[in-house]
This record gives C-alpha cells, structure tokens and sequence, in this order.
C-alpha cells in the first residue's frame, strides 16, 4: 500500500502551477529578443535574449536568470516532458521515480521526500518538481537556485499549458507547441472513433484492495470524455476522488470492462483477476475484457496520456 498511498497524495495536488495571461503561461520576460534577428547573430545569442524570465505561479515568483542547463527534475511527468519537448539535453538528473525515457540520467534523489545537502551537491540550475517541503524550497531559494512547481494536472489543459511552461522556460518552445498540437489532434481522432460506440460501463483498479478513481480526477475525465460510465462515481461519499469500492460491490456492478493500472506495483493481471473468488461470472472476465494498463501511463499526466486513451479506445471497440 505504500506506493499507493503516495501516489494519491501526488495526483491530490491537482492545481494548476501557473497562472495563464493572454497565452504566456504567466511568464514575464525583461529580456528583449529582436523581432528580426540578423544573420550575423550566433543562435545561442537569440536564444539567450529571452532571459531573464520571471514566472508567475501559485506559489509565487520564480526568477530564471538565463537558460538552464543543469536541470534536476523531481517528477516523472516533468522528467517526460523535458524530453518530449527537446530540454533532454539540458537534464542534469532525475529522481528515482522517473522510469522514461531510459536515458534519463536517474538519480537516488526522491521525489516523494528530496534531501536538500543531496540536491545543493549537484548544484542544479533549475529544479523543476511537482511537490517539495517548505524547508527545501527556502534552501533553494537561499543559494540561488530557481525551483519551478508543476503540481499534478486536473484537466488536459494543464497538461498541455505545463508543457508550453517547460518549452518557454528552456527556450524550447516552438516544439512545446508542435507536441501540444500533435497531442490536440490525436485526442481530438481518439474522441471521434468512440461517437458511434454503445455506452460502457467500468471499473478503473488502482491496487489489489479495490481502491479506483471517479471522474472527478484527471485520469477519471480521460474515460468521462471517451463516454464511459464510471461505477466509482456513486459510492464516492467522502469525495476524494479516490475511493476504496468493496468486492461485493463491483460484483454487483457487473462492469463491461476491468482497467488494471496495478499491473507493475502490485501484479495484478488478466490471471490474477480471472482467479479472485466470484470474478469468473463478471461479464468483462468471461469476455476477456480485462486491459492491463503501465501502471506509469495510467497515472501520470504527461505526454504519454495519449497512450492512455488509445489503450481505453481500443479496449472499447473491441466490445462485442
């Protein structure tokens, strides 16, 4: 139950970490980038025109003074996104959670509870992060060093405008928007293959003890945009988001498909479920309609979500 636990602790922190003005993702730039840039000018001249940025966020504001290039991510999801959007190169180290892409240089720094002597001897130009203590952000904030929060994303939205963030900030925007776009455009096809589907009902499996997710959640809206009906919705009493549904229950909701995002922490698989005591009479075990999600996929909200819907798309056409 441990990874379980900070795992809900992490996607609780659903609030977007910036504010967004007029498209700029509330960053404020003092530098002055020509509008039309000679032929004479060094690209690492243009590029450094840009800075020093100053972002606006929940938190308050972050100061980056020029273009990071040791950067420490301690968030798996930010960790995709430097590579998605072309920052890999600039990626000092990671912590021990971030799993992809395999060349991101992993550190034995954790994410869920960072070690500020562990961080300051790396002497990182940007910490990019989706939760750190009070005392490790004064740390931070006492040597100099810009800390960039990128709390877990609540709608796709977020998403997309924390991977705009990341392009500005490490002057990688033009392929920040190219992977927005692309990302726009393939949820946009995913959503028009399911319009003439029959409405289905599921089950979203985050461990073996039976907790799930409603639609309240971003992972939740990722099925709720598709049209599936979530059986998790009507026994949230506590409004979590996050609540635990007894066997008899799921049983009794008899769901047309079983998503396993319990595949890695705890594996659970088509096997394992087909196994459990009274499961075999459940109309997606007898179908086979059984979808044994990565675990990583189906948790974080970076550019790999797309991979989440397809898997969902696929699962749902191939319903009898």
């Amino acid at each position: 139950m441990k990874k379980f636990t900070v795992l809900i602790a992490t996607l609780a922190l659903a609030i977007p970490a910036f504010s967004c003005s007029s498209g700029t993702s509330g960053i404020k730039s003092s530098g002055e980038r020509p509008s039309a840039p000679t032929s004479m000018q060094a690209d690492s001249e243009v590029a450094q025109s840009i800075y020093p940025l100053v972002l606006e966020t929940t938190t308050g504001e972050v100061n980056i003074e020029e273009k990071p290039m040791k950067i420490l991510s301690l968030s798996p999801t930010a960790t995709e996104i430097l590579f998605a959007v072309g920052a890999g190169v600039q990626v000092l180290a990671v912590d021990d959670q971030s799993n992809y892409p395999p060349e991101a240089p992993t550190s034995g720094i954790s994410g869920y509870s960072p070690n500020l002597e562990a961080i300051l001897a790396l002497e990182p130009d940007l910490v990019v992060h989706s939760y750190l203590p009070d005392d490790i952000e004064q740390g931070l904030a006492n040597v100099g060093i810009p800390s960039l929060p990128q709390f877990a994303a609540a709608t796709l939205e977020d998403t997309y405008q924390q991977i705009e963030q990341i392009g500005l900030v490490t002057d990688n925007n033009e392929s920040a928007m190219a992977q927005v776009q692309s990302m726009r455009e393939e949820v946009d096809r995913l959503i028009a293959r399911t319009s003439s589907l029959e409405s289905l009902r599921f089950y979203h499996e985050l461990d073996q003890t039976y907790y799930s997710i409603t639609s309240a959640t971003f992972i939740g809206q990722v099925y709720d945009m598709l049209g599936l009906e979530n059986i998790a919705d009507a026994v949230d009493s506590a409004g979590s988001g996050y609540p635990q549904l007894s066997e008899e229950y799921i049983l009794s909701q008899d769901p047309d498909l079983i998503f396993l995002a319990d595949t890695k922490c705890c594996a659970q698989s088509i096997e394992t479920v087909s196994q459990r005591n009274g499961w075999g009479a459940l109309t997606a075990v007898q179908s086979q309609k059984i979808i044994e999600l990565d675990d990583d996929v189906a948790s974080r909200w970076g550019p790999r979500v797309v991979e989440f819907l397809e898997a969902i798309v696929i699962a749902m056409e191939q319903v009898d």
